[in-house]
């Protein structure tokens, strides 16, 4: 039971610190809406998720305002299109596509993840046809987020999908050049990607699920923050404050975090009938002031984000909040750890553009935290190749590391390291990340084939 004084302590996280639920996202198995023709699966799609996520919007929206918790985007994740549409060509995905953004729009959610395939082992005549369709389906669509797992420490890497994603990244930039390349920020590459992870781009509604669910992703770099503030200001002698005490502070304030995010999930979960799945553990910022991963780095000890010891401390950071939150949830799942997408976090953009957080940092980074290069903006001018190096390196450490590792790269078309690109609200904004050894790499990327599974011994 929670103390009267954490109690106090919650609500003046709600009002002050930016405390919310970043998302609650209802997963549909959409297996069953494949007819025999387009047409048919189309009509079958728009039925049923109009039919499930009618009144998912406004039970949010009530559950928010009866508890005073704010819920900031309600989300739909879907079964990986490309199973949905076996057999079918470039063209019919292209309009699976609209039918799902259709479909969203009718009932008011902020986004639909799910147009997805799965080929880690292999390629299937599907599958090629399926990520032709990727970018002139993004580009035709609003709400609809895409996402590839291409590796796993099960099955290795799948290096002809691969060179694929290079090539794919480039043309969505390109097909949406007029908006700084958008589409691509819509595209992330997984490899173990989970199939109940609520948080966009990469959501999918994974075939192990149920016929519907509903995942809760929750926030609160901010309220982690203050926190941490205010312990460091009541310990103001030298040698009275430890590492490990503040590690306790992250669990603690985690902990209530979580359970706020269990409460309205479980409450917007019995309203509508609709099984509970899990509660996301993520920490997951914001382009708003004082809601920054980044800000939790400079008050752990480096006064550059970047600099020797962040590693050790996101390592940290991304430990206490998976045992804060793992004790307030009965399931937890998803991604479940820290997000540091460069530019939703406002502090790692300011570090980006004043040269302090490189990509060879940020990947180093990636092997302790719970995603991995997250909205990153790269010059336009990077060769499709030197991109599927980049996300390969990023696929090598989840294989190895076995954890869930992705890629979201955004060539701006037309734009430089030091440049600036902004997509507003909370895709953010960041200054152009430079990039080091462009074209050095087509000679890996063109062996093709599979990279083999690791070894699951001798591991040191």
């Amino acid at each position: 039971m929670l103390r009267s004084d954490q109690i106090l302590a919650t609500v003046e996280m709600i009002q002050k610190e930016n405390l919310d639920v970043r998302t609650v996202t209802m997963g549909l198995n959409l297996l069953d809406c494949r007819g025999g023709g387009i047409d048919q699966t189309c009509e079958k799609i728009r039925s049923k998720i109009e039919s499930y996520a009618g009144n998912f919007v406004p039970t949010c929206e009530a559950m928010s305002r009866k508890y005073g918790i704010p819920v900031v985007n309600k989300r739909i994740a879907v079964t990986p299109i490309a199973f949905v549409g076996a057999g079918f060509h470039q063209d019919d995905f292209v309009r699976l596509a609209i039918t799902l953004d259709e479909a969203a729009a009718a009932v008011g959610v902020d986004i639909l993840g799910g147009f997805s395939a799965q080929v880690e082992k292999g390629l299937t005549a599907t599958d090629r046809e399926f990520i032709a369709a990727i970018p002139a389906a993004l580009a035709a669509t609003n709400k609809v987020c895409a996402s590839i797992n291409i590796a796993s420490t099960q099955k290795g890497i799948n290096m002809d999908a691969l060179a694929m994603m290079g090539k794919t990244v480039k043309d969505l930039a390109e097909m949406t050049a007029d908006k700084g390349g958008f589409g691509a920020a819509k595209f992330v590459v997984f490899c173990n990607q989970p199939g109940d992870n609520p948080f966009m781009a990469g959501a999918i509604h994974g075939l192990e699920e149920a016929e519907a669910v509903l995942n809760v992703g929750v926030s609160g770099p901010g309220v982690i923050a203050r926190a941490l503030e205010r312990l460091i200001h009541n310990h103001p002698a030298p040698g009275t404050l430890q590492l490990d005490e503040l590690a306790e502070e992250i669990k603690q304030t985690t902990f209530r975090v979580t359970r706020c995010g269990e409460l309205i999930g479980r409450a917007v979960s019995l309203s509508l009938g609709i099984e509970f799945g899990v509660v996301d553990l993520s920490l997951a910022p914001t382009p708003t002031i004082g809601d920054s991963v980044g800000e939790i780095f400079k008050i752990l000890g480096v006064d550059a984000i970047g600099a020797p010891g962040s590693t050790a401390i996101l390592a940290m950071l991304n430990d206490a909040v998976k045992k804060g939150g793992i004790f307030a949830s009965r399931n937890v799942g998803g991604l479940s750890g820290a997000f540091i997408p460069v530019m939703e976090d406002a502090l790692l953009a300011e570090a980006v553009g004043n040269g302090s957080l490189c990509l060879e940092k940020l990947e180093a980074m990636t092997c302790v935290c719970s995603v991995g290069l997250d909205m990153v903006a790269i010059p336009g001018s990077v060769d499709a190749d030197t991109i599927s190096a980049i996300i390969a390196d990023e696929m090598a450490l989840g294989v190895i590391n076995c954890k869930t590792t992705a890629a979201r790269l955004i060539p701006v078309p037309g734009k430089e390291a030091g440049d600036h690109v902004s997509f507003g609200g909370l895709f953010g904004a960041s200054p152009i990340m430079p990039i080091r050894n462009v074209g050095m790499s087509s000679r890996f990327i063109a062996w093709g084939g599979r990279m083999p599974a690791p070894i699951h011994s001798f591991k040191n």
